[in-house]
């Protein structure tokens, strides 16, 4: 598909990143960030600060034959196999509103500025963003949601109001990625959840030679 990009992004993203990043300002628009995703490139914006775009130097990546599920969590689902529903794409305006409120630990704000959410929303509509939703009693109460391009999934953000729903939403993430031949996510930084389900750092050269795959 052909987008126009309001930035020139480097080809070979890690030999042009300082302090990992790689370009400053440009819109959040559908082909900027075509075009950003596309070469493993992010952003991170911040209110009132100039659009920083990264390619970090470590990457976080869950690979699927790693995929480990806590002993913890296997109990959850067996004693609440009946209590959720997922699906996928029914909501993703409320899982990045949810996402928003989220209060994280040592994250005294968010990133999912009200641009950047317009913007995801607009990125979603044009097919480039999914979301898993889950659902207690018609109630939403957890998900997760990321981009999908060109074979490349990258996770963006997740959120819970019942404990394991999250997990839960991750885990039916998972599921469908291996349905389209997917054997791998990026997930940017490796926190303590999805270290506990095998998640890793590799370095930016690795993470590119798998794009590149």
């Amino acid at each position: 598909m052909n987008f126009s990009s309001s930035l020139d992004f480097p080809d070979i993203p890690y030999e042009a990143s300082y302090e990992d990043i790689v370009a400053i300002g440009g819109k959040l628009d559908v082909g900027t960030l075509y075009a950003a995703y596309s070469r493993g490139i992010f952003p991170w914006p911040q209110e009132g600060a100039p659009l920083l775009w990264f390619f970090p130097e470590r990457r976080g990546v869950l690979d699927f034959k790693e995929l480990h599920i806590p002993a913890s969590l296997v109990k959850f689902i067996k004693k609440n196999s009946y209590r959720f529903e997922f699906t996928r794409n029914k909501a993703f305006p409320q899982v990045i509103e949810e996402c928003q409120k989220q209060k994280r630990t040592n994250q005294p704000g968010t990133w999912i500025i009200p641009s950047l959410k317009k913007a995801y929303i607009s990125f979603h509509q044009a097919g480039f963003v999914h979301s898993v939703e889950c659902w207690e009693n018609k109630v939403l109460v957890g998900g997760v949601y990321g981009v999908l391009i060109n074979g490349v999934f990258s996770g963006e953000s997740m959120f819970h109001k019942v404990s394991n729903s999250s997990k839960l939403s991750l885990l039916y993430l998972v599921e469908w990625l291996k349905q389209q031949n997917i054997q791998w996510m990026d997930t940017q930084m490796v926190t303590p959840v999805l270290e506990s389900f095998g998640g890793k750092y590799i370095s930016d050269k690795d993470y590119f030679k798998r794009l590149s795959r």
